[in-house]
């Protein structure tokens, strides 16, 4: 059976592709999602983003006792949502935190996670290929 892995994307990250290219890139998120897809056909990759928070935390709570990981990119809610920190602590997936840019490389509020602690690991400034890395690490 294959394993499920979800991968989810917060706040902006619908954006890729378009916002800032020179820290994000200039390849849509649904291009990579596709080429990943045909690299990874032996996992079950499920996809989805939100730019609100209660649906991010509505999403991990669904799939977070269903699927075998999941790679997370919370946007900017990795820097002030206690309630995605919790919501990841209350599920029994594994959570790989990933980040396109380096956040430590950036301006001070990105530095601080408050999803991290509850994170199996963190995987920061690899561009898009920061899924791909996280995906080797839960398949």
């Amino acid at each position: 059976m294959k394993k499920q892995i979800a991968i989810i994307n917060g706040p902006n990250l619908n954006l890729i592709g378009k916002r800032e290219p020179n820290i994000y890139g200039n390849i849509n998120f649904e291009d990579y999602y596709s080429q990943l897809q045909n690299d990874y056909t032996e996992v079950e990759l499920d996809y989805f983003q939100s730019n609100h928070e209660g649906d991010i935390i509505d999403y991990l709570h669904k799939v977070g006792y269903n699927v075998d990981g999941i790679v997370l990119n919370a946007g900017a809610y990795t820097h002030t949502s206690v309630a995605i920190a919790d919501a990841i602590k209350a599920i029994k997936a594994p959570v790989i935190e990933v980040h396109i840019s380096n956040i430590f490389n950036r301006e001070d509020f990105r530095k601080q996670s408050y999803i991290s602690a509850y994170c199996l690991g963190i995987i920061s400034g690899f561009g898009l290929d920061s899924y791909r890395l996280a995906l080797e690490s839960l398949k």
